[in-house]
């Protein structure tokens, strides 16, 4: 019964070894099969434009899962759709494995100088920022029940780190200006790729301060 049990227990650890060594060599080569999207998502994931989104700490789940709707058609986007259709199964594995290890950058504070209360008086326009995040955080947590919006807390988990088993996405330090516009396509409808449709009937029911105001917050969330 002993050797049986020393048997087992050699073999459990050779089995978690070989996942190990698994893992990295699929971590590594999702690092070389990256460089190609440094030009936009950054070496890291972490993008220097704020419309592209950050990669950088995604459930390597819901990568994948985007990257499969790119390449199926059911998301689209004309670069990102050319450039899924040349992924190979392993590759979209690969990469997403690699971003999934990497550490999200940390956002500044949103820059309003192009919104209109820039133009307003200067005491109309105490701290707008942060009242503005304090808005989003307050959504974020509690949703609107007047509107019946729901609460990203719900799906995303209290610091945006996401569920990774549901593949709801982490959202925590994500460009401010990408969460904007992925509500704004969620809620036109012209993103609509996830289960049930979900965020469309959460987004249709957002206005565009309340679409800002959640994502200034998630922007900031660390």
């Amino acid at each position: 019964m002993k050797k049986k049990l020393q048997v087992l227990s050699i073999s459990l650890a050779l089995a978690s070894a070989t996942s190990i060594l698994h893992a990295e060599s699929n971590i590594n080569a999702g690092k070389q099969k990256a460089t190609s999207c440094a030009s936009c998502h950054g070496e890291d994931g972490n993008s220097m434009v704020a419309t592209f989104p950050k990669l950088a700490q995604q459930h390597s789940s819901y990568l994948s899962k985007q990257l499969q709707a790119f390449k199926d058609g059911s998301r689209t986007d004309p670069m990102m759709s050319a450039i899924a259709l040349t992924l190979s199964d392993d590759d979209i594995k690969d990469v997403s494995a690699y971003y999934a290890t990497q550490k999200i950058s940390e956002n500044a504070l949103p820059d309003p100088a192009s919104d209109d209360d820039a133009e307003k008086p200067v005491n109309e326009k105490q701290d707008p920022v942060q009242a503005m995040i304090a808005k989003g955080a307050d959504l974020y947590r509690n949703g609107n029940l007047q509107s019946e919006v729901s609460a990203c807390i719900a799906c995303h988990g209290p610091f945006g780190e996401g569920n990774k088993p549901a593949s709801f996405p982490a959202l925590k330090s994500q460009h401010a200006d990408y969460l904007i516009k992925a509500l704004t396509d969620f809620k036109s409808g012209a993103r609509s790729n996830n289960p049930e449709n979900i965020m469309h009937m959460i987004a249709k029911k957002m206005t565009d301060e309340e679409i800002k105001a959640v994502s200034y917050r998630i922007s900031m969330m660390k």
